[in-house]
């Protein structure tokens, strides 16, 4: 349903002979096949289709609302292209009761003979939201597919070359035309061949796994360390071994012989060393007896300094020994050391207990990190059910069961880009309720446009919601609904729309899945009216609506 007429023309025709009906609509350009030939009398006698919004003139003549606009900005002084009569403005008035009469006559189809169908013009457009065989776009994402209506389910779910399948490897739900790409370079579980060729098929997570056990891997003789420098298949390994054991029994040998030889080496340099210090020590012995003598000469010969002298030369020859000892007794003490094998096997022993003290320490770790996991997944259901909670006291406290909503809409400009753009076509209000125990009901805007208003007008719908106690109130719904543009000046120049709930529509009968098609106005305010300065209903990039829902005669539970 749309709005009569732009808002900003509604002063230039002020006259209307009975209700508007703004229930129904349809497109005005569009070719419709009537059951019945059309008469004259719904025929607009500018352009001569099928009568939109008509407006009759002070001769009698019906015109379209646009053909009649048009020609009073064709001519200052519009006339009637039927008897040439001048039109005067404030004479032509809405002819609602022609509109009503238009609104009934009955259409086939477009989709016409698949579809045999016949609505009336009014409900037309609602009629194609649901005809099976209207042709529509694929709704998988790339897919630019036209399908008929009936037809989209069985191709989404078997032709659609975007729909989503499962890996049959990995169970992730890929994009059809990416699988085969997914398999090769992503997924985890694809079977892949060795790649030393050893005719096993592996899992692309465990490739490095097996390649620690191929039998066609190559790795070196663990006899290496004694000379083999071969480099043999994993698998035939046992065969080398088996083929090579005289070659690797004498390198074994050969090596031991070189270590005796090393062995033997440093034991006659350190029997050697033994001997020299033990000469060193008969010197100093010697050095110690002759000082002695001299002391006892030093007792009785009178010639001083020529014992002074002798002794001191003496001395300095003791000290030098004495170093000498020192230094052959460190060299002989490190030579042993080598010998030694205790303290390597010390060592040894020590780095043990240090490898098994960490693996208990890794153990330890994996359980605390397997209980960091479950103590962390608990705190993320915990914060999601607070979330959950919160969204829903939020929703509770705004929630109106009075019949009455209105919706505050915040940042205009950038929502209606999104529109524009196509990332968000519409935007839903909270619900709202007829009562405690109600109707549940929401409204519905298209910031850029709906149907007949897309690109050009705000549409506002009104929306039927599954609500808790819809067994126990009355179906369908029969309410009348107004829905308003309000004006933030003060004035109350609010933009207004009234329409009563159809009950032949399935838009009110009781709602099978979470809500109703939505029914209202797809032309409900022009955004040249709306966004115009001189207005006031958009201030600081926020606009209201507001939904009434006419409680008379509805019984509360």
């Amino acid at each position: 349903m749309a709005c009569d007429e732009p808002a900003a023309l509604s002063g230039i025709f002020t006259r209307q002979n009975s209700a508007s009906t703004n229930s129904l609509d349809f497109e005005p350009d569009a070719d419709y096949k009537f059951v019945e030939s059309l008469e004259e009398r719904y025929k607009c006698a500018y352009c001569h289709l099928v009568l939109h919004n008509p407006h009759q003139t002070g001769c009698g003549h019906r015109f379209c609302q646009q053909c009649i606009l048009a020609l009073r900005e064709l001519n200052a002084v519009p006339t009637c292209p039927v008897d040439k009569e001048t039109i005067k403005m404030h004479e032509v008035f809405k002819d609602n009761c022609c509109k009503r009469e238009v609104l009934n006559l009955h259409v086939f189809c477009k989709n016409f003979p698949d579809c045999n169908s016949k609505v009336i013009l009014g409900r037309y457009q609602e009629h194609l939201q649901q005809c099976l065989f209207e042709s529509m776009q694929c709704t998988n994402d790339g897919c630019r597919d036209q399908i008929l209506r009936k037809d989209l389910k069985e191709h989404l779910s078997q032709h659609c070359k975007f729909r989503e399948e499962m890996c049959q490897y990995c169970n992730t739900y890929v994009v059809l035309i990416n699988i085969k790409n997914h398999e090769k370079n992503d997924c985890p579980d694809y079977p892949v061949p060795c790649l030393q060729n050893c005719s096993q098929i592996i899992l692309k997570k465990e490739i490095e796994k097996h390649h620690a056990v191929c039998p066609e891997a190559e790795v070196d003789c663990p006899y290496k360390q004694y000379g083999c420098h071969v480099k043999v298949k994993r698998g035939k390994l046992a065969e080398h071994e088996n083929s090579a054991l005289r070659e690797h029994m004498l390198q074994i040998l050969d090596k031991n012989s070189r270590l005796e030889e090393q062995i033997s080496d440093l034991y006659k340099s350190l029997e050697c060393k033994e001997i020299k210090i033990q000469q060193l020590a008969d010197a100093i012995k010697k050095c110690e007896k002759e000082f002695r003598h001299y002391t006892q000469l030093f007792g009785n010969n009178s010639n001083l300094m020529v014992s002074t002298q002798a002794l001191a030369s003496h001395l300095d020859k003791s000290a030098r020994l004495e170093s000498q000892v020192k230094q052959l007794i460190q060299m002989a003490n490190q030579q042993q050391s080598k010998l030694d094998l205790r303290p390597l096997f010390d060592t040894i022993e020590n780095v043990k207990q240090k490898i098994a003290l960490m693996e208990t320490y890794d153990q330890r770790l994996v359980v605390l990190e397997d209980q960091s996991s479950k103590h962390d997944l608990q705190i993320n259901i915990h914060k999601a059910q607070l979330n959950k909670n919160e969204e829903r006291f939020k929703l509770l406290e705004g929630t109106c069961y009075n019949g009455k909503l209105i919706w505050k809409i915040t940042d205009y400009k950038m929502k209606k880009k999104e529109a524009v753009e196509g990332r968000v076509l519409s935007i839903a209000s909270q619900p709202f309720y007829t009562s405690r125990c109600g109707y549940r009901l929401c409204a519905r805007a298209y910031l850029n446009g709906d149907g007949s208003g897309k690109g050009t007008h705000i549409s506002l719908y009104f929306v039927v919601m599954r609500g808790e106690f819809d067994s126990l109130l009355l179906w369908p719904f029969k309410q009348k609904v107004t829905l308003m543009l309000l004006d933030q000046s003060g004035k109350k120049n609010h933009i207004v729309e009234v329409f009563r709930a159809d009950p032949n529509s399935s838009s009110f009968k009781r709602p099978d899945g979470e809500m109703n098609i939505a029914s209202g106005c797809p032309r409900f305010v022009p955004h040249t009216v709306l966004e115009n300065t001189k207005n006031t209903y958009i201030r600081d990039d926020t606009l209201f609506l507001k939904v009434v829902v006419d409680l008379t005669d509805l019984e509360e539970l």
